[in-house]
């Protein structure tokens, strides 16, 4: 399991956008008060989640899942697991499994971003917060699948993030790696 340290870290270290700094600061409250940041049974005030933003090999188009339950496209990623030994690694874990996609093991990710969003209430859920974490990493090859998961990928350019109507922090993000490429 990640640490709390290893979160505190990267967030505290982060160079926030003022567009992302709200959610900077809301990720270390979380991390600095509550008694399991990672439980996905920590509902109030939510719980750390981890993103990949997968770039193609080509380096200018990033994977996109078409979420089953929230029915938008977005970056894969999800929860954070005990077996998973960093943040970066849960991310990547994420997006091995919703979309195949080959990352190499010496693919070094970086935080790129981070955002804290709202989900709705679902399953005995409440509504809660995903305060979310996002990491790049390096595709491998351009081969992805759907799965159950993701019943719709796909990759995109920075020109198409319009036609699937992307969430303003993961254009954020994605235009951070790319113009530091």
């Amino acid at each position: 399991m990640p640490s709390r340290d290893e979160a505190f870290r990267l967030a505290a270290n982060f160079a926030a956008s003022p567009q992302e700094e709200k959610s900077r600061e809301l990720i270390l409250a979380l991390l600095e008060n509550t008694p399991a940041p990672f439980s996905r049974d920590q509902f109030h005030p939510g719980h750390i989640t981890c993103t990949a933003l997968v770039l193609h090999p080509d380096g200018r188009r990033v994977l996109l899942v078409h979420h089953h339950r929230l029915h938008r496209w977005l970056l894969p990623g999800g929860h954070v697991e005990e077996s998973d030994s960093t943040l970066a690694g849960a991310a990547r874990r994420e997006a091995v499994e919703e979309t195949a996609v080959r990352i190499p093991p010496e693919s070094a990710p970086e935080l790129a971003g981070m955002d804290v969003h709202g989900i709705p209430a679902h399953k005995g859920e409440p509504f809660h917060l995903h305060h979310d974490l996002i990491f790049t990493v390096n595709a491998e090859a351009g081969d992805i699948n759907c799965t159950e998961e993701a019943p719709q990928v796909a990759w995109c350019s920075v020109g198409q993030v319009d036609q699937y109507a992307i969430p303003a922090s993961i254009v954020r993000a994605f235009i951070r790696v790319v113009l530091n490429r």
